[in-house]
């Protein structure tokens, strides 16, 4: 660890010396790529010099103990004592530090979220989950923005598209993809019995222009009118547009604006999104699946999370966590689920880390 450490240190100091080169302050692009690497190595050079010290002064007391004068032995006693709960403190600080981090944690998001089995009962708790994440989201600061949806006679949605625009946004919202599970009575259920109905979500990080280099050519574009629940037209023009990845077959529509520009710009963005998570999960399975998991690419098959109303309950099957505060989850308080999955996740991968 400790060569890791001194080789992550030398790598701290040249991009130091770098970020103050005149040609590299001239270069926008690359003076922004050494400033966030520089900005992500610094806790750990922080931690590194700081344990350093630690060690430093433990040696020094521990040479003390070897004093004839028992005042300075005793001293020197507390002081090893001391020092050594720190040594572990930060050592355990350097091993979290040291975990590589998902370059694509700082994304923006994009969440798709997708009624299920349970019919009108499944759209409706497709739309409490948005209504979740999105108030999640506005609680710390983030912008959300519907890119498409397509809303049921009954106030829910058969699909909704989003946005979430927030710096560590897909650090945040990447283990919520898989089935989520409800348990509770429908408004449409007149003899009070509990139905199970099920929604899948999809997170996928936003994808830049420059990661992506789609070819115009191997797009097929199609444009139509927008329609709204039931069939009915809700334009007068040929403004929903579909968009066709002919090389992957991958298909994406927009119609929620009234401008044919803005539905392509908007379809666009989530194609791009899907086409990365694609290129990331396929890079993922070239790895072990040890480290696909642990990365939290998630299974979207899988159940993943019930939430059980006449109980209150809300449970992640995942790592065994149950709440007893549905309702404060179902107004956006996910912090103490998010910081469970996100605990073990790390603990996972510290524990892969450590048997490499």
């Amino acid at each position: 660890m400790i060569d890791k450490l001194k080789s992550i240190e030398k790598r701290f100091l040249e991009l130091e010396g770098l970020l103050s080169n005149p040609d590299i302050i001239k270069d926008r692009k690359a003076y922004q790529a050494y400033s966030r690497e520089h900005a992500d190595l610094n806790p750990v050079v922080t931690a590194y010099r700081e344990y350093a010290d630690v060690l430093t002064e433990l040696e020094s007391s521990q040479e003390l103990l070897k004093d004839n004068d028992p005042d300075i032995k005793e001293l020197a006693r507390e002081e090893v004592a001391r020092l050594s709960v720190e040594q572990e403190r930060l050592e355990s600080e350097l091993k979290t530090l040291m975990i590589p981090k998902d370059p694509l944690d700082d994304k923006n998001v994009i969440v798709e979220i997708r009624a299920g089995t349970g019919g009108d009962e499944a759209a409706l708790f497709a739309g409490d989950l948005f209504r979740m994440y999105a108030r999640y989201a506005e609680n710390l600061g983030w912008k959300v923005e519907v890119l498409t949806h397509h809303a049921t006679g009954v106030g829910g949605f058969k699909e909704v598209i989003a946005l979430i625009n927030g710096k560590g946004a897909y650090s945040a919202f990447k283990y919520e993809s898989g089935t989520h599970r409800v348990q509770r009575v429908p408004t449409t259920e007149t003899q009070g019995r509990i139905h199970t109905s099920a929604v899948t979500v999809a997170v996928l990080p936003e994808a830049e222009d420059v990661e992506l280099d789609i070819d115009p050519n191997e797009l097929k574009i199609d444009v139509y009118r927008s329609s709204g629940p039931g069939g009915q037209s809700v334009n007068t023009t040929d403004s929903a547009v579909r968009i066709t990845h002919l090389p992957t077959g991958l298909v994406v529509t927009c119609q929620d604006e009234k401008s044919q520009h803005k539905n392509k710009a908007k379809a666009m963005k989530v194609l791009r999104s899907r086409l990365l998570d694609t290129m990331v999960r396929e890079q993922n399975e070239k790895r072990s699946e040890d480290r696909k998991s642990q990365i939290g690419s998630g299974d979207r098959s899988g159940r993943i999370r019930t939430y059980n109303f006449p109980q209150g309950r809300v449970s992640d099957h995942r790592i065994g966590l149950t709440l007893y505060k549905l309702d404060a989850v179902m107004e956006g308080d996910l912090d103490e689920v998010i910081s469970s999955l996100a605990t073990f996740y790390q603990a996972q991968a510290m524990q892969n880390e450590n048997t490499v």
